[in-house]
Formats: C-alpha cells, sequence, structure tokens
C-alpha cells in the first residue's frame, strides 16, 4: 500500500472531520472511501464526456465508468442523455458479449 501526502483547506479539513465523526471511524477508513466514491464519479463523469463526444461506445464507456453496460444504459436515460446507437456499436457489443 502506497501513503500520500496532501494539504487541505480549513473548510474541506472541517468536512472531512464531521464525517470521521459521524462514521465513527478512523480518519484513514474515511478518506479511503471519500476516495474511492470521487474516483468512481470522475471515472463515470469522465465515460459520459466520452461517449457524448462519441469517443466511446455504450459499451466501452460502461467499461471505462466501472459499470455494467445496463447501469450506464439507465445513467444515460435518467440524464436524459440521447442514445447515439451505431452499427458498429451493435457489432461490438455482440462481439463483446459473445466473449
Amino acid at each position: 500500500m502506497a501513503q500520500i501526502a496532501t494539504r487541505l483547506k480549513d473548510k474541506i479539513l472541517e468536512d472531512f472531520n464531521l464525517i470521521v465523526n459521524e462514521e465513527k471511524t478512523d480518519r484513514a477508513t474515511v478518506l479511503r472511501k471519500l476516495l474511492a466514491i470521487g474516483i468512481s464519479q470522475w471515472k463515470l463523469e469522465h465515460a459520459l464526456k466520452l461517449y457524448k463526444e462519441q469517443k466511446a461506445t455504450t459499451w466501452k464507456a460502461a467499461e471505462i465508468a466501472g459499470i455494467s453496460l445496463y447501469e450506464f444504459i439507465d445513467v444515460l436515460k435518467n440524464r436524459r442523455i440521447p442514445a447515439q446507437y451505431t452499427t458498429e456499436d451493435l457489432e461490438e457489443d455482440l462481439r463483446e458479449l459473445a466473449k
């Protein structure tokens, strides 16, 4: 396991300590949990950006986000992002399903 050191603004540290107290656990555990949540959210937003820019298929964007194809489709639906599904996308998805 690696260690990372960083400086935090007072307000962020105050909010972090509030979470530590609410979670009733140690700071390292809370930090790992929040970091995992933040990374997951970043991956989803990045995948959505690539999808909207037509740089990733639905399948590939779901893979980048680290979620299932069906979960990604639900995110698209909930955010009202129009489908950009081509014949090539279908072929790629079928190839992925065949693996």
